[in-house]
């Protein structure tokens, strides 16, 4: 494996396949089926976030029709974080950041592609937070973000 140090490889990239996505009018879901990891993997690997295993590469790469060298990039682990600004210093708080720094752009791009043009409402909107065991030993806390789902209007 190697890293990127620079993560303007991966921006310009990302760029690449979500116009390839577009021009062959595919989905997130066909290219993860493609890949055979799950959609959410998937479209951060291809949004700069995740490194993609080797054969999962190659099978994106050409579907999409991109250069030769954009499989090999896509295994590259990317320098992460795709949401610039401060940086939270509770530990908790910081977690639910480099969640979103990691995961923002491929929850943007999943919703908008289901949903369409819109936000998901922080005011009418339900949060569960629930410790269950983890059948690996110790626990996981699963966190459910439930909200309202407000498309934008014309005006």
């Amino acid at each position: 494996m190697h890293a990127q140090v620079d993560p303007q490889a991966r921006q310009q990239l990302a760029v690449d396949v979500v116009e390839a996505k577009t021009r062959k009018n595919l989905t997130w879901q066909e290219l993860a089926d493609t890949a055979g990891l799950s959609p959410a993997y998937v479209t951060a690997a291809l949004l700069g976030q995740h490194a993609l295993p080797a054969d999962a590469a190659e099978a994106v790469a050409e579907r999409l029709d991109l250069k030769a060298d954009a499989a090999v990039l896509l295994q590259t682990v990317p320098l992460r974080g795709s949401i610039p600004g401060g940086t939270p210093t509770d530990p908790t708080v910081y977690r639910f950041y480099e969640m979103v720094q990691v995961y923002g752009t491929t929850l943007k791009a999943l919703i908008h592609e289901q949903f369409g043009d819109g936000i998901i409402s922080a005011i009418n909107f339900r949060l569960d937070v629930r410790k269950i065991d983890d059948p690996e030993g110790g626990h996981r806390a699963v966190i459910t973000l439930d909200g309202k789902y407000l498309p934008t209007k014309p005006f």
